[in-house]
Formats: C-alpha cells, sequence, structure tokens
C-alpha cells in the first residue's frame, strides 16, 4: 500500500475512534442534560435521537460542497480543516451544560468534518486505479471501522469514573461522561497534525479538473440536479443503509436501559462488535468478493442481512446473542458501503469529489432520520423501530433482485 494511503487511513482510524469513544455514553450524556433542563422523559429520549443526528444532518447539507470543493482546492485542505473543525466543537461540546450548548456545538461541529469523508474519498479514488479502486474504498471503511472497534471500549472504560485534578488554587472535576468528548477531540487533534505533516496533496484531484476544464466537459458546468439524477438509484440505497445503521447506534442504548439490560461498559462492548466486524469483513472478504462477482450482486444480500439482524435483536436479551446478531447486522452494512462508493467513483461522466458529496450527503440524511425517527418511535413502542425498519430493509432487497430494477442501476 502507498505511504500517502497509509497516512491517510491512520488519520481516519485516529479520529474515528475518538468518535467511537462517544459513541456508549452520548445517549446518557443528553438524557441527564435533558432531564435537568426540566423535560420529561420522553422527551428527554426524543431530544436524545434529535442531537445524535443533527450531526449527520449538517453533513447532509454540506458534505456535498465540500466534496465540489476538492475537487478545485484539493482534498488535502479539505482534510486538515474537517479533522481541525470536529476536535474544536467536540471539546465545546464536553464542557456543555445545557441543551442549547450541545446543539450549538453539534451543529458547527457537523457542518466542519462534514468536509473529512468526501474528501477522503475523492483522495483515495485519485491515488488509485479503476481495478484496484474496490479495495481502496474497502481499506477506507476499515480504517473508519477499526476506530469504532477500538473508540467504544475507551469510551466506556473513560466513562467509569470522574476524572480529579488537583491544583494549589483548587481542585477541578471533570464528569466522567464528558471525559470521551474531550478524548475524541484530542485524538483528532492528533489526527489532524499527522495529517498537516505527512500527508501530500494527490496529483491526480488538481490536475484532473484542469484537465476537465480543458475539455470543456459539459458535466463540469451540469447541475447538481442533473448529477443528483444520475445518482438517485445509489443514493436511494446509501440513504437506506445508514438510515439501517443509525438506527440501530441511536437507539440500542435506549432499547436497552427501558428493558433493564445495559450500561454504557455493555454498550462499549455492542459497538465494538459492530465495528469489528464492518472493519474486518471490508479488510478482508468484500474487497475479494467485489473483485469475484462485482458490487452490484452484494447489495440485495447486505440489506437483507442487516434486516435480519435487527428483526433477531428483538427476539433476544441474552448479551451473547445480542453480540451475534450485531456481528450479522453489521456484515451487511460492510457489503453495501464500499461496493456504493466504488460504483459511483467509477462514473467517469462526474467529477469523483462532487459524486462521493452528494453520495455522503444521502448517507448523512439516513444517519439524521435514523436516530430521529427512532427516538419518537422508541416512545410508542421499544421494539417498534427495529420491526419496521428490518421489515423496509427486507422489502427493499427483495426489490433490488428483481429484474427491471436492475436497470435502474
Amino acid at each position: 500500500m502507498k505511504k500517502d494511503m497509509l497516512v491517510l487511513f491512520f488519520c481516519l482510524f485516529v479520529a474515528m475512534m475518538g468518535f467511537g469513544s462517544t459513541l456508549p455514553v452520548l445517549p446518557f450524556y443528553i438524557e441527564r442534560l435533558a432531564l435537568a433542563d426540566g423535560e420529561s422523559s420522553a422527551q428527554a429520549s426524543i431530544q436524545v435521537g434529535v442531537l445524535t443526528g443533527i450531526f449527520a444532518l449538517m453533513q447532509f447539507f454540506f458534505a456535498p460542497l465540500w466534496g465540489k470543493l476538492s475537487d478545485k482546492a484539493g482534498r488535502r485542505f479539505l482534510i486538515i480543516m474537517g479533522l481541525g473543525g470536529y476536535a474544536i466543537f467536540m471539546a465545546i461540546f464536553a464542557i456543555g451544560t445545557n441543551l442549547l450548548m450541545l446543539y450549538a456545538a453539534r451543529i458547527l461541529g457537523g457542518v466542519l468534518s462534514a468536509a473529512v469523508m468526501p474528501a477522503a474519498g475523492a483522495y483515495v479514488a485519485d491515488v488509485t486505479i479503476e481495478e484496484n479502486r474496490g479495495q481502496g474504498m474497502a481499506w477506507l471503511g476499515s480504517a473508519t471501522g477499526l476506530g469504532i472497534v477500538f473508540g467504544p471500549v475507551m469510551g466506556a472504560f473513560l466513562s467509569r469514573n470522574d476524572l480529579h485534578i488537583n491544583y494549589s488554587l483548587g481542585h477541578f472535576r471533570i464528569d466522567g461522561f464528558s471525559i470521551p468528548f474531550f478524548f475524541a477531540a484530542l485524538l483528532s487533534l492528533i489526527a489532524l497534525s499527522i495529517a498537516m505533516r505527512w500527508l501530500p496533496e494527490p496529483h491526480n484531484s488538481l490536475s484532473a479538473v484542469q484537465m476537465m476544464r480543458r475539455k470543456n466537459n459539459i458535466e463540469s458546468k451540469a447541475s447538481q440536479w442533473i448529477i443528483f439524477r444520475r445518482l438517485t438509484p445509489f443514493l436511494v440505497m446509501a440513504f437506506l443503509s445508514q438510515y439501517g445503521l443509525s438506527i440501530f447506534e441511536g437507539t440500542f442504548a435506549l432499547h436497552a436501559k427501558i428493558k433493564g439490560q445495559f450500561g454504557p461498559t455493555e454498550m462499549g462492548w455492542v459497538f465494538m462488535m459492530c465495528g469489528f466486524v464492518m472493519a474486518a469483513a471490508q479488510a478482508t472478504a468484500v474487497s475479494r468478493l467485489i473483485k469475484a462477482y462485482g458490487e452490484k450482486p452484494l447489495l440485495p444480500i447486505g440489506f437483507a442481512l442487516m434486516g435480519i439482524g435487527l428483526m433477531l435483536l428483538m427476539a433476544t436479551s441474552k448479551f451473547s446473542f445480542v453480540l451475534i446478531f450485531v456481528g450479522l447486522f453489521a456484515s451487511g452494512v460492510a457489503l453495501i458501503t464500499p461496493s456504493l462508493a466504488t460504483l459511483v467513483s467509477r462514473n467517469e461522466k462526474i467529477q469523483t469529489g462532487i459524486a462521493l458529496g452528494q453520495l455522503n450527503a444521502a448517507n448523512n440524511l439516513g444517519l439524521f432520520l435514523g436516530p430521529t425517527v427512532g427516538g419518537i418511535l422508541i416512545t410508542w413502542n421499544i421494539h417498534s423501530p427495529y420491526l419496521l425498519t428490518a421489515l423496509l430493509l427486507i422489502v427493499f432487497a427483495g426489490y433490488i433482485t428483481i429484474p427491471m430494477s436492475r436497470k435502474l442501476f
């Protein structure tokens, strides 16, 4: 693997480890502040869903803009800007004392961090040849997935106790639920430093755009709407896969708490299993399956596995079975994500940054609506987010196996 790819993947791994460290405690942290602000338990559950999802909503709006800008300004600048913004606003989130501060930090952090993934995906497309692009996208997914493997365990460990710091002028206490967010900010700063020092600008990114302008390619003048229409089938699939993933990530802690099952420590292991399976599958089996069979046959299998995994999660309260079913669910996500990224990046009529920016926007719309809708549904019935989403994913998996639907993509 090229040195620049290793640096990029390591940066994403470190940043995503920080992001993953917040997953086990985020619902509990938000819920506690919501209750302190006078919200009822049902309202607090909704606030958990909205605050979890609003980060992705900002990425939905801004990922296409950053992706388009990366075709002009270069990939490196966008990656550095996104990592820096994420670090700043994660630290602000950690010191939040009310819901207003949390909303401000999540919104602004989402706006700036939205630059990272489309620029990183375009970076991979720039430095890989077409036949190896699927493997490159799979490794990109593995880097982010591995971060989420180690992050939740660290977050669960760090949140177990408050941090007490003694100074000559007095005593300072950091709440246990805040520590993972400071940890995430620190790791993002480390990734930022590595990127600034060792991540070069890929030669193909700016030269490709300049060549496109010299040829007066009609696509460079095409509207975002035309590009959206060309990518619509892939964007729908990206939206549904991330909607299903975020329904799980955004509501499982609340689901387990209502049933009296698990706390932050158990949540750390659950999210670690999810990230481990996604990372391991994308680094090994998925890249080989893409080379052997192509991307399209993997998509319905991925959606079916996601739906079956969610369905089975409702049927057990035994922790060992929960981990197995989460692994089944995560393997479905692992099949879908790199397959879609590879299909989109191969569209020669569309600039890679724009295409991957729109793909990330679709991902983030799903990541916003998943926890938001899930937070509302769980106040009605604790199983309803999983049951309805599982049925949707399984039906969609069946639909895209129909020969007529294949003409769409």
